[in-house]
């Protein structure tokens, strides 16, 4: 049976953003419903009702990719390489759609150079002056830089330069390098991903933090991801959100394995704990917890903004990993969609950017 009330001394502890590690643990314990109330009053008390979303669009630079990562769906050995013209097509038509950000990624091999990206990025921020460039992983970043022979510091330094506006926090995963040699052996380490992002932060390049759960991590894991991430900020302060994105367990290695053991995706009570965890551990350090509607479907992220959750991610336009996986989403929610659904919840939409600036 499980606890129906939170214990006061955890909840203290959580108000004032010194839950620890052992009162997590407890939390995840209680009744479902109760942790996420309790979510919900800090996400109020940080926030208020207001619900954050960006027009943006996905730019997939290639789906080429050397890694060896168990989970993607996405990649192939032989596929394409988009030219800068082409990507200032694809960035052309977000702007007409009145996007403020496009979300450049891709995958890591010898033919994305460093020069590649830097080109890339010039030629948009000339084209597109106003459009915010939210790049890149840490992964692609770390792999080009030592490609390049120089440090990752320098790579970020140019890429900055060149117009990258916000540095993604993806390739995470879960940071436990355990975890880590199961599902993405040939991807950089714990402590590699977190050199890069502390480095990206200590120029001036913000970037979200994301976690990928639900495939080979224990709960215990998870805790360790959510707590290092609030190492991170207390050190830097440069993190703009929290993103928990669940495993799609479909069309990839990873996947089939679990689900020869009898085990699929997360259930949406397990996602609305995750959510709500998040927020409590993370409350007073990082203001802002994104509900991904492309991987929660709009109706469960309608429900985590119940549950500790802020902001409801991009219009996205399109959204080529998460189908590769078996999302069953869709790739494009417009504005209008997503500004219905906060306020059929009770919530006051704003539209933002990559910094939540309010962009009208």
């Amino acid at each position: 049976m499980r606890n129906t009330l939170l214990p006061d001394d955890i909840m203290e502890n959580a108000r004032r953003g010194e839950v620890g590690y052992e009162d997590a643990l407890r939390l995840l314990d209680a009744n479902p419903f109760d942790l996420c109330n309790f979510a919900n009053d800090l996400r109020y008390d940080a926030v208020g009702d207001t619900v954050t979303y960006v027009v943006n669009r996905n730019i997939y630079l290639t789906n080429r990719c050397i890694g060896n990562c168990g989970f993607c769906a996405f990649q192939q050995s032989e596929g394409y390489i988009l030219s800068r013209d082409e990507v200032l097509r694809e960035v052309k038509l977000a702007h007409d759609t009145g996007a403020v950000e496009v979300c450049v990624q891709g995958g890591y091999n010898p033919d994305l150079t460093l020069d590649y990206y830097l080109d890339v990025f010039e030629a948009i921020s000339s084209e597109y002056p106003g459009m915010n460039i939210h790049g890149l992983s840490p992964m692609e970043v770390f792999y080009s830089a030592g490609q390049a022979g120089m440090s990752v510091e320098e790579a970020l330094i140019l890429l900055k330069e060149s117009g990258l506006g916000t540095l993604t926090g993806t390739s995470a995963e879960i940071l436990v390098d355990r975890v880590r040699n199961i599902i993405c052996p040939g991807k950089l380490s714990t402590s590699q991903w977190v050199e890069t992002i502390t480095t990206a932060h200590g120029i001036g390049l913000r970037t979200n933090a994301t976690i990928m759960y639900g495939h080979v991590e224990t709960i215990r894991e998870r805790l360790e991801h959510i707590f290092l991430i609030r190492d991170i900020q207390e050190q830097t302060g440069e993190f703009t959100e929290f993103i928990p994105m669940p495993f799609m367990p479909y069309n990839n290695r990873t996947g089939e394995s679990m689900m020869e053991r009898g085990q699929y995706m997360t259930g949406g009570i397990e996602d609305l704990q995750l959510f709500a965890i998040s927020r409590i551990i993370l409350n007073t350090h990082i203001e802002n917890i994104q509900a991904p509607w492309v991987k929660l479907g709009t109706k469960l992220a309608q429900v985590a903004l119940f549950s500790g959750a802020n902001d409801l991610g991009g219009t996205l336009m399109e959204d080529h990993i998460t189908t590769a996986s078996g999302g069953s989403n869709g790739e494009y929610t417009p504005a209008s969609e997503l500004e219905w659904i906060i306020r059929e919840s009770g919530r006051t939409p704003k539209r933002r950017n990559a910094v939540y600036e309010e962009c009208r």
